[in-house]
């Protein structure tokens, strides 16, 4: 007998995966003016409703994948949004010396994240059972 049932596994595994997105979506629900600081400190504006609108793709999406309702959305949702706050933040092209050092290790780290939610949205639809034309 496994020590893990298959299905525990899995959502551990997107449990893992989402770590990082809902302790991000509630540090920033909790500190709402760090997370306007946040957007303001990598110049996105309006700042307010950029704040917002991150809070609710991070947990939005999360729960979307953990609960496996529209798991290939949620997982595409944070697909491209780590693609897109990579480029953002991480501008190692840009640095010089260790702190160039440690963005792009960062840099390729969030590239794996961003792959592993383009798998579990393949997964999510490639595992969904066809349904029969009425």
């Amino acid at each position: 007998m496994a020590v893990f049932p298959p299905r525990a596994l899995r959502w551990l595994a997107l449990l893992l995966l989402c770590a990082a997105y809902l302790q991000g979506g509630l540090q920033k629900a909790w500190d709402f003016p760090g997370a306007i600081a946040e957007m303001n400190h990598f110049g996105l504006a309006p700042a307010g409703p950029m704040a917002l609108a991150v809070i609710v793709l991070e947990l939005g999406a999360s729960a979307l994948i953990l609960s496996g309702r529209l798991r290939w959305l949620g997982a595409l949702a944070l697909a491209a949004f780590t693609l897109a706050a990579t480029f953002v933040a991480l501008r190692f092209w840009t640095l010089s010396g260790q702190e160039r050092f440690m963005a792009t290790n960062a840099f390729f780290e969030h590239l794996g994240l961003a792959g592993g939610f383009l798998l579990v949205a393949w997964h999510d639809l490639h595992d969904r059972p066809l349904k029969a034309p009425p």
